[in-house]
């Protein structure tokens, strides 16, 4: 059984309890961690569930049919933590709802909320964030999808790639080039439903873990003027405020993979025979099952430590957010690394929960900023400490 004791924690209030002890029975009855074979079929369906079981909610601002007056960051990292636990996919199916439609509830104009959130809490639409591009991914301001005016609305042309939701997304929130200034004040964000004559998104992406994932051609796709999201010139400040909110969380995600592991490995160590005992009479094993125990813990404290500063304290959390990515992201790669070596030869056998934690936990390492970006922001406050 996953440890649960940080829930006592001073972070937490008696409402993110009840919020983590309810969706912890809902995902023993209604979640699988089975791989599907269709995996479009499987996100929309676990969309649906998640719609019905009201923890969409949670993605979305009270006045638009959610849970709090604005976004709580502690309960969406417990949400996903949880989910992550249980299926890799669900948690996927979560928290593209949030991140594809986080920029609407920070940004939007009161009509915009309303053609898109509600649905979004409901799960009756599919929310995708469109920024990643084939010669852009971590460097946003290099973006080259470019916007022009045209007939009282905008033009757009390019391409974007790894697109999470890709193909099966209802409404996509793109950021492109609109040219107001060089890099990355010359971006905008744009709002573009999906089947918008002009976009083309067929080409599917298989990756090691599998997820809808696509990439987007855009061939002098229309826009309405309604169509631009917040300011013109403000999409970098946009997708990074964005980034903000949902990046403690993807640490989130990557400390449930890890419960999980630990959980697992355990079971594993304390029921495979080993000369008169068993793994875990063996001080190697308990060697590993302490560094994965250290790991775990530690990730759990930057991760809530993060999503409070913001919910709480109302601060800016960027150097907070990032610390907890990187070290959750690359620390969880080490404790599953170790439970696949616990388990031998069966920890990498297809169908196994360890082999496929070492398939999912991957990928966290890369998106939302990945680790390498993470160092430069978490450099960069703290050389700004001593410069000021």
């Amino acid at each position: 059984m996953a440890d649960r004791s940080f829930l006592d924690w001073p972070f937490f209030e008696d409402g993110h309890r009840r919020l983590a002890e309810e969706l912890e029975a809902w995902c023993r009855q209604h979640l699988s961690d089975d791989e599907e074979d269709d995996t479009d079929t499987a996100c929309r369906t676990l969309v649906r569930k998640l719609g019905e079981g009201g923890w969409l909610r949670y993605c979305v601002p009270a006045a638009h049919g959610g849970v709090h007056d604005r976004l709580d960051v502690r309960s969406l990292a417990l949400i996903r933590e949880t989910l992550a636990r249980h299926s890799g996919l669900a948690d996927f199916a979560f928290a593209m709802q949030g991140l594809g439609s986080g920029a609407i509830t920070l940004f939007g104009t009161e009509t915009q909320k309303q053609a898109y959130l509600p649905a979004v809490a409901r799960g009756d639409k599919i929310a995708a964030f469109a920024l990643t591009e084939p010669g852009s991914g971590s460097d946003v301001a290099s973006i080259e999808t470019a916007v022009d005016e045209a007939d009282g609305g905008y033009v757009v042309t390019g391409a974007k790639t790894y697109i999470s939701n890709g193909g099966i997304a209802d409404f996509y929130v793109l950021f492109a080039r609109t040219g107001e200034a060089p890099g990355a004040k010359g971006l905008s964000a744009f709002i573009v439903d999906a089947g918008t004559e002009g976009l083309d998104d067929s080409e599917r992406i298989q990756v090691i873990a599998p997820h809808p994932l696509a990439t987007l051609r855009f061939s002098d796709m229309t826009l309405p003027a309604s169509a631009l999201l917040g300011a013109r010139g403000q999409g970098f400040a946009q997708a990074m405020a964005t980034l903000d909110v949902f990046r403690t969380t993807v640490g989130a995600a990557a400390l449930g993979f890890a419960r999980r592991a630990l959980d697992e490995a355990t079971k594993r160590a304390l029921t495979r025979r080993l000369g008169h005992g068993t793994l875990a009479d063996n001080p190697i094993t308990q060697s590993k099952l302490a560094e994965m125990v250290l790991d775990i813990d530690t990730s759990a404290l930057l991760i809530y430590r993060a999503a409070w500063l913001r919910d709480v304290k109302g601060a800016r959390n960027s150097r907070e957010a990032a610390l907890a990515k990187l070290h959750a992201t690359d620390s969880a790669q080490s404790v599953i690394d170790k439970a696949v070596q616990l388990f031998g030869g069966l920890g990498v056998t297809v169908g196994v929960p360890v082999e496929r934690l070492y398939r999912e936990i991957r990928a966290l390492r890369i998106y939302e900023g990945a680790s390498e970006v993470q160092k430069i922001v978490i450099a960069r406050h703290h050389l700004k400490g001593y410069r000021s």
